[in-house]
């Protein structure tokens, strides 16, 4: 049976979703879905989900857009991990304070797991990011985590990316559009509920009334259906999360041939944290911060500051915004996706994540034969599991601080504003480190590698001296350490720099050896 499918709001949410359904769902075919997508020339996109995670890698390649043209089309940069800068200690004690959560798994190299002989001193003073993966040295040397003659999202190190916003949803409209979807430029006036309370149609200033089976919400915070027209009601994470605000600047570079970085630079200040990303042609750079901590003013002065000379030039934006989501996100023949349902904030970069897991679960839930209702049972479970799991994750971030410089990082530190579940966790982990046995992969964006190098890179303890005796491969563990330090050295030669290897992909493309594979 067709199905008409209407996608109100554009921005990256709704032009992914769009695309990955067309290419999924067949909306290039007589018995595929039908898809329209309606934006507002009005509605600007926000452009501060600069980042994102490794899903995106298998996102677009499967709604069918090339490597290079993401990455000569989208101002694209490589993002191999997030490095953190004072966020363990006062930065009055440790300026200097560091540490890396790369996307690389611990050592492929082996079946052994490293991390027991981490704990146990084996790998001496070395950051577990360090000992565990050449990735490490890889970003502090702002390499690429892949060579040109790669193919397409294809490579040896872990990776996702770095794009200016607009420019990304541009592409992927284009590539929607020609896999079947529809676009009208209109601005929704309202919204018409049926008896039962669902959607009946919308209301276009220039299309008139438009109708549809499935509704997909991508209107952004301001949730035109799922929020303002049908009434869902929106769960806020304020008592854990006390970031609600940034204000972000668009930064030139100084020179066009200065180093990209490859992994998102975040730096804890008094009331939040700076993202400093590196794109092809300039940085953008924000300041998270929480309203009742800071105010816009300070929080302006904040950032320009961080900058440097130059910046009091530069125009900012604010963005405003609820930590939390709505539980129920499939109501009758409605769905949001995006802002539209929910937000955590911008660290660890899951807003575009969670619109990739929503379109990806919606075309396997797709009611081809009208059962919505079970469909959207599985579907708000799962997606409030996925918000609660990466909430505690955020969470970890502020909860393990040793800082006490002000009131936000104090109160960041208070149990009260931890959930059960968080502490739960920690407290098996005092005894015991992460594994595979903590995650549910089908709600799991994070998955036990990223929980590690948190929790360890913010200095956490896990004693296993009660397990000692069993450890009974240390020298295999020594011969792997050293293998990781040697491979790290190795790379400053094998690989190329970041800027380089985006300047040559600009120019002629990924270029794969026959042989390599797809």
């Amino acid at each position: 049976m067709s199905k008409r499918v209407l996608i109100v709001g554009g921005g990256t949410a709704g032009w992914i979703t769009a695309a990955y359904m067309a290419r999924m769902l067949a909306a290039d075919t007589p018995g595929g879905v039908s898809i329209t997508l309606v934006e507002s020339d009005e509605i600007g996109i926000l452009g501060v989900g600069e980042g994102t995670f490794p899903i995106i890698r298998k996102t677009m390649k499967r709604i069918g857009i090339d490597e290079s043209e993401l990455i000569k089309h989208a101002d694209t940069t490589f993002k191999q991990g997030i490095r953190f800068n004072n966020w363990k200690y006062n930065p009055a004690d440790k300026p200097h304070d560091s540490y890396l959560h790369p996307f690389q798994v611990a050592s492929q190299h082996t079946d052994m797991d490293l991390l027991p002989y981490w704990l146990s001193g084996l790998a001496g003073d070395v950051p577990w990011a360090e000992a565990c993966t050449v990735q490490s040295s890889v970003i502090n040397n702002k390499l690429a985590p892949k060579l040109i003659t790669h193919p397409n999202y294809d490579a040896p190190l872990n990776y996702a990316y770095h794009f200016d916003a607009t420019k990304l949803a541009e592409l992927v409209r284009n590539k929607a559009i020609e896999g079947g979807v529809k676009r009208l430029v209109d601005t929704i006036e309202k919204v018409n509920l049926d008896s039962d309370g669902a959607i009946a149609s919308v209301i276009g200033r220039n299309s008139g009334e438009l109708t549809a089976d499935l509704y997909i919400d991508c209107t952004g915070f301001k949730a035109r259906l799922i929020g303002e027209a049908m009434g869902i009601p929106f769960t806020s994470y304020k008592k854990e999360l006390f970031c609600d605000r940034a204000v972000a600047l668009k930064v030139p570079y100084d020179s066009l041939f200065s180093d990209i970085p490859s992994c998102t630079y975040t730096t804890a200040k008094e009331a939040g944290w700076i993202w400093d990303i590196g794109l092809q042609h300039r940085r953008g750079v924000g300041y998270v911060y929480s309203s009742e901590h800071c105010d816009e003013t300070t929080a302006v002065k904040t950032l320009k500051q961080y900058i440097g000379p130059g910046a009091d030039k530069l125009q900012h934006r604010l963005l405003k915004f609820e930590p939390g989501y709505r539980k129920t996100q499939w109501h009758k023949n409605c769905i949001g996706i995006g802002l539209s349902v929910g937000f955590i904030e911008p660290l660890e970069a899951t807003g575009i994540s969670f619109a990739e897991v929503a379109a990806l679960m919606l075309c396997n839930l797709f009611p081809w034969s009208g059962d919505d209702e079970r469909s959207a049972a599985q579907y708000n479970k799962a997606m409030c599991k996925r918000f609660d799991h990466v909430k505690d994750f955020i969470k970890l971030h502020y909860y393990l601080s040793e800082r006490d410089d002000t009131r936000f990082w104090r109160e960041n530190r208070s149990e009260h504003t931890a959930s059960d579940y968080l502490k739960g966790k920690l407290a098996q982990w005092r005894h015991r480190p992460p594994s595979f046995l903590d995650i549910d992969a089908s709600h799991d964006i994070f998955d036990e590698n990223s929980w590690q190098y948190i929790l360890y890179g913010m200095g956490f303890k896990t004693d296993i001296s009660a397990r000692a005796g069993a450890l009974r491969f240390y020298d295999d563990a020594r011969r792997e350490f050293e293998s990781i330090r040697q491979q790290s050295c190795n790379a400053m030669t094998a690989v190329p720099g970041h800027r380089s290897l985006i300047s040559n992909v600009i120019k002629t493309g990924f270029r794969p050896r026959p042989g390599r594979r797809p």
